[in-house]
């Protein structure tokens, strides 16, 4: 019985290994953000994005969200409320016409359960742009 036990405990660890390795390894969200953006250039903050023109957005764990628009990231980092952003977050807005502003308020659902996790107050997008190649 103490053998098998034994046996059972060391199987148990040699699987826990991998998964506190990968928890050791995984990207802070300041280089998830920076691999994301390698390659572009940041531009002047706007005020407001196109909501029609937006593709998708991708979250950045605890710092930001990420918009696209055709070729340009707009990247905003919330005034408040930011290190409730997780991939487990359904972003809810609530716009006024056909833009999202850094005046509004973003709610958050948790993905799973669908009850409210809370919000957050967006900021400035920042566009990012790939640099024109020289000819």
């Amino acid at each position: 019985m103490k053998r098998i036990l034994a046996t059972l405990l060391a199987g148990a660890a040699l699987l826990t290994a991998p998964v506190a390795d990968a928890q050791r390894k995984r990207d802070t969200p300041e280089i998830k953000l920076a691999k994301l953006l390698e390659g572009r250039v940041a531009g002047k903050p706007v005020n407001c994005i196109s909501l029609s023109m937006t593709g998708s957005s991708q979250i950045i764990e605890g710092k930001a969200i990420v918009y696209r628009s055709g070729n340009t990231l707009y990247v905003n980092e919330p005034r408040g409320g930011a290190d409730q952003l997780d991939d487990n977050s359904i972003l809810v807005t609530n716009t006024f016409g056909s833009q999202l502003c850094s005046i509004d308020m973003v709610r958050l659902i948790d993905r799973a359960s669908f009850f409210p996790r809370g919000f957050l107050t967006l900021g400035e997008f920042v566009p990012y742009t790939k640099p024109k190649k020289a000819n």
